[in-house]
């Protein structure tokens, strides 16, 4: 099952039950390499869902020291696929490497 580490609104539950029907399995880590900045947030549907104008984005530094804490959810291969349809275009989906040494997938900005 994919893992997908989240450190915005796929961990509310509200969005997780909008998005998937249900709340989902997960667990505390961080992400390695990254750092925080903000997105403006215009698509309706996310709005609406969110309750937020501006999320939360990684920014790739490069630095493995640098980390994000969130949590790792896991997955089915349909939630994956939904999770794609609610980000909207400021972001793309990686694989990145985990405090915990797991990798999972995470929403980053668009280089």
């Amino acid at each position: 099952m994919p893992l997908l580490f989240s450190y915005g609104t796929l961990r509310d539950p509200a969005v997780q039950i909008a998005n998937f029907g249900r709340e989902l399995p997960g667990r505390e880590d961080s992400v390695l390499g990254f750092r925080l900045s903000q997105v403006e947030i215009t698509d309706p549907h996310v709005l609406e869902v969110s309750g937020l104008t501006h999320h939360p984005i990684l920014v790739a530094t490069g630095n493995l020291t640098d980390t994000v804490d969130g949590a790792v959810l896991t997955l089915t291969d349909d939630d994956l696929a939904r999770a794609d349809e609610y980000e909207v275009d400021d972001y793309h989906r990686i694989e990145a490497p985990l405090a915990s040494g797991d990798s999972a997938w995470v929403y980053v900005g668009q280089d």
